[in-house]
């Protein structure tokens, strides 16, 4: 009998120890900023393991050095001017 009694005002609390649980602002401030670091932190993981599985798809088809190429040939009239 005396464990459901204890059981029973331990599911109770008062208003002095609910008011003891609350955050202040600059706790809810912290949690809010670990938070918004955790989705940037798991963005960027998924990001990473995309360039992992498929490195070649991030990359330019035309490189530097092709434009060079181009611009040695006189394909860019421009230049001339």
């Amino acid at each position: 009998m005396s464990s459901i009694y204890c059981g029973n005002s331990s599911a109770k609390m008062s208003v002095n120890e609910v008011s003891a649980f609350s955050l202040t602002l600059e706790q809810k401030t912290g949690f809010a900023f670990v938070g918004i670091l955790c989705i940037f932190l798991g963005l960027l993981i998924i990001r990473c393991f995309k360039i992992l599985l498929d490195p070649y798809s991030s990359m330019p088809s035309s490189t530097w050095e092709d434009e060079v190429e181009e611009f040695d040939k006189g394909t860019f009239e421009y230049a001339l001017a």
